[in-house]
């Protein structure tokens, strides 16, 4: 291993990039340390403040971007590759794993970017010339709070490692790393701090800054964690402390501005996401309608969303006249986005969670059913300016069911001249000067065919949401992966390729981690079809301030950290563990299913929504049906020491590789060990 005795270098690796705009447009105010004199800014509050932004950077550069949000789902019970050939094999099914692979790297390198800006802004608060004590006491309880969060992170995935507090310009080529104890213990204290000190509304009035909940909120989660390294606190299990945190913000949600939507279907809602009810903690998204806003802002544009959609055009070649707008070949599909990604898809296990006939967060958490658009309303508002995602006549997005498509889609020939109508239909506006287009959805009412009256459009809560269960005269869908077995004659009577989801799985994989990568003797139509999948769409924004303009890749609304619904399972899980009382685990969980179901009068007449007593399995099921793809599910399994019973049974894929003594703990990033002086000593945590 070649060691390089580099401070600058160290300065990055260790303690990351300082990437002091990449909040300004959240309506943060900007810090630039190249143009000012940083003894003489950071001295008085102004500055100081400016500079404070910078520890919100991590939160959408790489943390609840891509890496992170891959490296704290994947390679757990409820997700796999829909392919032979892994992407991203090294975290999905830990193949390969190594020092040298990018998103653990990343994961790591923003983590400590953001830790550096946190100690330097605590560090200099003493020192200020000016400022209200007051506000400099919050955006310091925030800094903590913030500084407290990223080490959350680090200490789950890289177990020991530096617990560096102070801003040293000369920094340590020699690092050694500290227990795992004492990283929860500082975590703590910076989070019990920041609960002291922070207020329950905003600083300032900005959604983006973190609140008192927010800390009560991660108290819980860090000491869940913990909870699974068997620490223990004032002669307290960490889990007697996380149900204590948990049971203290559910009993005080109005004292704290904490809240719970009474229906999971508001969760999501397009109109709650710049302002969410439930969440406690949320990386603030890009705002087109800004002032500030510049579409140059770097690291600040996720693009999750697409790595859990199947590329539809892999089974739908656009030649065939089914898909009408192309989705992962370039950058025209204005519902959708650009899908050109399809790493990630649900295990059968996730699937199976669902009692979709009583759930609906069944279709509030996967598309299943795929559909073109038009652009009416762009084309009525614009003219010939409209942009040409959105320039699709009504008639243009009309399927007439042929022969060819009953041969290749597996549809029956009595369809044949049936038509398939848009679901959605687009308006088109500039956002901003950066000319971020924004493609405000409608929904095209079941029975509408003339696509003319703007009666027959109607403003849907979430434009990616779709009936469920999908009726057999709907005219507004060209696929649909049925949750529920249909026989041959049920799919005869639909005028839509139709698709068991339980015959998209290999049956020699008994865990149902293995998708068919070839159709040959399943009793479907297109060989194509092994592409397909259902989505999960929590993070695929589509509404108005969503969009980045041309580039479908990337969305822009915000995405939760934490929200209410996940104390409860905290609080669930802690009283399993310290008591076992199965009834009133199951009190804790009922809540998040109440809300959940479909008809509230089925809640408790023996449909299975209501427990009357829970079990440890109960409380990984719910987890999994509340947050799936919230950032939380390998915690889970790590401090449950549940990889191994998990995987065995629900992902094979994975068990395949996991070695419990070395994939509990991720590698620790080659460019970090190849700019310190004592790499070997250090460790590379057994990779």
């Amino acid at each position: 291993m070649k060691i390089k005795n580099t401070r600058s270098l160290l300065y990055k690796s260790l303690f990351g990039l300082s990437i002091a705009l990449s909040v300004t447009a959240c309506k943060l105010d900007e810090y630039n340390p190249i143009s000012l004199s940083e003894q003489d800014q950071l001295s008085k509050y102004d500055g100081w403040k400016a500079y404070q932004n910078n520890c919100y950077t991590g939160l959408w550069g790489t943390i609840i971007s891509m890496p992170y949000g891959l490296c704290s789902e994947v390679g757990t019970d409820m997700w796999t590759s829909p392919n032979s050939s892994i992407t991203y094999k090294e975290i999905i099914s830990y193949q390969d794993l190594t020092t040298g692979f990018n998103l653990v790297g990343n994961v790591w390198n923003y983590a400590w970017g953001s830790i550096k800006d946190c100690n330097k802004t605590i560090q200099l608060a003493p020192n200020l010339l000016d400022g209200k004590a007051s506000d400099i006491s919050t955006l310091v309880a925030e800094a903590k709070f913030l500084r407290a969060y990223y080490y959350s992170v680090l200490v789950v995935q890289f177990g020991e490692l530096p617990l560096v507090l102070t801003d040293d310009p000369t920094k340590n080529l020699s690092p050694t790393r500290n227990s795992v104890p004492d990283i929860y213990a500082q975590i703590i204290s910076d989070l019990r701090d920041a609960f002291n000190n922070l207020p329950v509304a905003p600083f300032e009035n900005n959604p983006q800054r973190v609140t008192k909940k927010a800390a009560l909120g991660m108290l819980a989660r860090v000491y869940a964690q913990g909870a699974g390294e068997d620490l223990k606190e004032g002669g307290k299990s960490y889990w007697v402390r996380a149900k204590e945190c948990a049971d203290s913000l559910i009993s005080n949600m109005g004292t704290y501005g904490a809240a719970m939507y009474d229906d999971f279907a508001k969760v999501f809602a397009s109109a709650n996401n710049r302002n969410n009810l439930e969440v406690l903690f949320t990386a603030y998204g890009l705002n087109p309608y800004s002032a500030s806003y510049s579409v140059s802002t770097a690291n600040s544009k996720p693009n999750l969303y697409l790595h859990y959609y199947p590329k539809i055009d892999d089974a739908f070649d656009p030649k065939d006249g089914f898909l009408k707008r192309t989705v992962n070949s370039n950058t025209s599909n204005a519902y959708y986005g650009r899908l050109n990604q399809a790493f990630v898809a649900p295990t059968k296990y996730l699937i199976n969670c669902f009692n979709a006939n009583y759930d609906k967060r069944w279709e509030n958490t996967f598309q299943t059913a795929f559909a073109n658009y038009s652009g009416v309303q762009a084309i009525a508002s614009l003219g010939s300016g409209v942009p040409s995602p959105a320039n699709v006549k009504y008639i243009d997005a009309v399927i007439t069911i042929d022969q060819n498509m009953c041969n290749k889609y597996g549809i029956d020939p009595r369809n044949i001249g049936k038509k398939i109508y848009p679901y959605e239909d687009v308006d088109a506006k500039n956002a901003s000067k950066d000319a971020t287009w924004q493609y405000i959805p409608q929904i095209w009412n079941k029975g509408a065919t003339t696509g003319v009256t703007a009666g027959n459009l109607t403003t849907p809560a979430n434009a990616n949401v779709h009936p469920y269960p999908l009726a057999q005269d709907e005219n507004r869908f060209f696929v649909y992966l049925s949750k529920d077995k249909l026989t041959a004659a049920d799919k005869a009577d639909r005028a839509y390729a139709t698709i068991n989801i339980d015959d998209l799985f290999d049956p020699s994989d008994p865990t149902g981690s293995t998708y068919y990568t070839n159709r040959a003797g399943n009793g479907l139509a297109n060989p194509a079809f092994a592409g397909i999948f259902p989505a999960m769409q929590k993070f695929n924004h589509n509404f108005d301030g969503g969009w980045l303009g041309a580039d479908f890749q990337r969305k822009l609304g915000n995405i939760m950290i934490m929200r209410m619904a996940e104390v409860y399972l905290i609080a669930a899980e802690a009283t399993m563990h310290t008591t076992g009382d199965g009834a009133a685990t199951a009190g804790y969980l009922n809540v998040l299913r109440k809300r959940a179901v479909r008809n509230p009068a089925d809640f408790n007449v023996g449909t299975g929504m209501e427990l009357t007593s829970a079990t440890m399995n109960d409380v990984f099921d719910e987890y999994a049906r509340e947050l799936c793809g919230e950032f939380t599910r390998w915690a889970l399994l790590k401090r449950n020491k549940a990889f191994e019973t998990r995987l065995q049974t629900y992902n094979k894929r994975a068990a395949a590789n996991f070695i419990p003594a070395k994939h509990y703990v991720r590698p620790i990033p080659f460019n970090f060990l190849n700019q310190i002086n004592n790499a070997p000593e250090f460790g590379t945590n057994g990779y």
